[in-house]
């Protein structure tokens, strides 16, 4: 007599499993995402789905930590910003997932990464569960890559997607469009559900492993940004890779967040152009080309995404504010950190904004993280409250503590070289911090505390040479 199938009820937002539905997720506490959801053991799982499961296991054998392994081949992918994030090229075998809004230019990508790969003579196959084949073919045609001998597919059953590619000549690389449209025959849930997910990401994962071939998956994300599900995915795959930017402007952000072949925190960046995507050799010259140098409010900081230094330019505007609460805006940086920020400069340098609406913006659309921002975004704030444009060959690092101390920060000769390349003639950075002598380099000031930032600000328009600071560390 068959089992009968049990059913539980998983929220789609974290992965809780629970015994009834409920309106509210106890675990996350988010509104109407628990579905229920027939157990995976309690169904007759499809051949070929990977659900099946042996009656009785083998061991496995067991090694030890000492001996030399080699080091993971890799396989260019023909975009130099693509490989540069993935840290030197695409591991046979290993498995990719892509992240980004709507109409971001995934799908873009991923046809352009499929047609140099088969223009090398090797094999890809693009799996599309979003679009049909023709669709597909006329975005060939607008990049100019219908010739590429690419193998595509509009299939979203899994069963028969891992056929197809049991029974073709093993492939290269296997792109799937989008991972939450495929489904699974042996679990009786909708497409993109926690259960759907999980269940096609690890078949298609273990394909990857035992084939050799390179797995890329395309995530949905939420309203917030992140891959939509709980982090079952994230975890399951080898690299996650996340596309930015705003579709307002023509360049896009390609962000590694786990990378176990190479460093995480990597970008490529990528301009949309007529005939694809373009890769951008030199970013800091793209956010910075269009600066105002005479306006107030405006600094230059030097930062660091995963290993390449990149110049951006903070933006900030102080208006009075005729509201009982005056307004705080940001965009691409931590409101948060801009409302401590805000709080030391009237704790610990007298600068008060109570009485002025704030608005800080990072040029361009690129959302910065780093700590060392703090010393340019002061900077951009006290210039904009006195009106008082500052220097514009100035650029400026460093973290602020809640006492006021500039703290030291990481790769502060690396930030000052991208400096110095890109023309500009002085550095505010921390009073500590290691810096290469003999390293190309613009001239240093150095502060120990952010008031001092207030003098330079109030120095720059009588600036004829030296900024005159009387709390400075000095200049070297």
């Amino acid at each position: 007599m068959a089992k009968a199938a049990k059913t539980s009820f998983v929220c789609q937002a974290c992965g809780a499993v629970s015994s009834r539905w409920a309106g509210k997720c106890a675990a996350c506490g988010e509104w109407n995402t628990i579905v229920e959801e027939e157990g995976v053991a309690a169904v007759a799982a499809t051949p070929g789905s990977g659900l099946t499961r042996s009656a009785k296991g083998k061991p496995a054998p067991l090694e030890t930590l000492a001996g030399s392994t080699a080091e993971a081949p890799r396989i260019a992918t023909g975009l130099p910003e693509l490989d540069r994030v993935t840290g030197g090229g695409i591991v046979p075998g290993s498995a990719l997932l892509i992240g980004g809004e709507p109409g971001i230019g995934k799908s873009t990508l991923l046809l352009q990464v499929a047609a140099r790969f088969a223009e090398a003579g090797r094999r890809a196959i693009y799996f599309s569960g979003e679009e049909a084949a023709a669709q597909v073919r006329l975005r060939a045609e607008r990049l100019g890559l219908a010739a590429a001998p690419v193998a595509l597919g509009a299939e979203t059953n899994l069963a028969n997607i891992l056929a197809t590619l049991e029974q073709e000549r093993r492939p290269d690389l296997v792109i799937i469009d989008s991972i939450q449209t495929l489904w699974a025959d042996g679990l009786d849930a909708a497409p993109g559900t926690v259960s759907q997910v999980r269940a096609a990401s690890q078949s298609l994962i273990r394909f990857a492993k035992q084939s050799g071939a390179a797995m890329l998956l395309v995530g949905h994300v939420t309203k917030d940004g992140q891959i939509a599900g709980p982090k079952v995915i994230e975890h399951m795959v080898d690299t996650v890779l996340y596309f930015e930017g705003d579709r307002g402007h023509t360049y896009r952000i390609l962000r590694a967040v786990k990378n176990r072949f190479g460093p995480a925190d990597e970008i490529g960046v990528f301009e949309m152009v007529g005939s694809g995507l373009r890769e951008v050799a030199n970013p800091s010259e793209l956010f910075l080309g269009d600066r105002d140098n005479s306006a107030p409010g405006t600094a230059v900081f030097a930062g660091i995404e995963g290993s390449r230094p990149l110049l951006v330019e903070f933006q900030a505007l102080v208006a009075p504010s005729s509201l009982g609460t005056p307004r705080r805006a940001t965009v691409g940086w931590d409101a948060n950190r801009l409302s401590m920020l805000l709080a030391v400069l009237d704790a610990r340098c007298g600068v008060s904004f109570s009485q002025a609406d704030v608005y800080l913006n990072v040029a361009g659309g690129l959302r910065i993280t780093e700590p060392a921002a703090d010393l340019a975004a002061a900077a951009a704030l006290v210039s904009s409250l006195l009106a008082t444009p500052l220097p514009p060959e100035d650029v400026y690092f460093g973290e602020i503590s809640l006492s006021g101390a500039v703290r030291p920060v990481s790769h502060m000769t690396t930030r000052l070289r991208e400096a110095h390349k890109l023309g500009f003639k002085r550095a505010v950075v921390p009073a500590s911090g290691d810096i290469d002598k003999g390293a190309d380099r613009p001239k240093v000031q150095r502060l120990t505390h952010l008031r001092e930032i207030i003098d330079i600000v109030g120095g720059a328009k009588t600036r004829s040479g030296n900024t005159p600071s009387s709390r400075a560390r000095g200049e070297d």
